[in-house]
């Protein structure tokens, strides 16, 4: 894949796509996103949810909802400034201590430990591309999305990926142009 094809994949300018390809395509090719339609619905998702590889970090108010990712259990934000300090990041957006600190290591468990960061002590380092893309695709593997992409099943993946349908008509319109640039 080249940065053209990326860009019109996730909806990016070329100068972005120039600067996410590499490790995109490297994340990708480490979790079997190698189809076309693996990749046409990730690559869309991860366009959808960086602005167009635009945002590695969650735009930050607070909002009514990041207000409340201070202190929630479930997330692992257990210190006060957590919410704030583990707001989501990458191009899945990995949100909450308790995540920064599984993607740590489920990473680790699958590289040696020197080369991956501990993005629980240091959670900006997902603001890179590389790291950005890699926790993505661990993301994507994590919620063994291959299968629902194998099935056609793109609104399948995307309430795995958000929650909901948030951004639908976006998602499938980088979705459909995907699949006619990957071909």
């Amino acid at each position: 894949m080249d940065a053209e094809t990326l860009a019109r994949c996730t909806g990016a300018r070329l100068d972005r796509a120039q600067s996410a390809v590499a490790g995109l395509e490297s994340a990708m090719a480490h979790y079997q996103i190698t189809t076309t339609e693996r990749m046409a619905m990730f690559l869309a998702n991860v366009g959808h949810e960086s602005g167009g590889l635009k945002w590695l970090r969650e735009l930050w108010g607070p909002t009514p909802a990041q207000t409340r990712y201070e202190g929630r259990a479930d997330l692992g934000n257990n210190k006060p400034g957590d919410g704030k300090r583990f707001m989501g990041r990458g191009f899945l957006q990995t949100t909450g201590r308790a995540n920064y600190a599984k993607l740590t290591q489920r990473l680790r468990a699958r590289w040696p430990m020197d080369e991956i960061p501990d993005f629980e002590a240091t959670p900006e380092v997902l603001e890179r591309p590389e790291w950005a893309a890699l926790s993505a695709a661990d993301f994507w593997d994590m919620k063994s999305l291959n299968t629902l992409a194998d099935r056609g099943a793109f609104l399948d993946v995307v309430k795995r990926i958000n929650g909901g349908t948030n951004g639908i008509e976006d998602r499938m319109r980088l979705y459909a142009e995907a699949k006619k640039v990957l071909v």
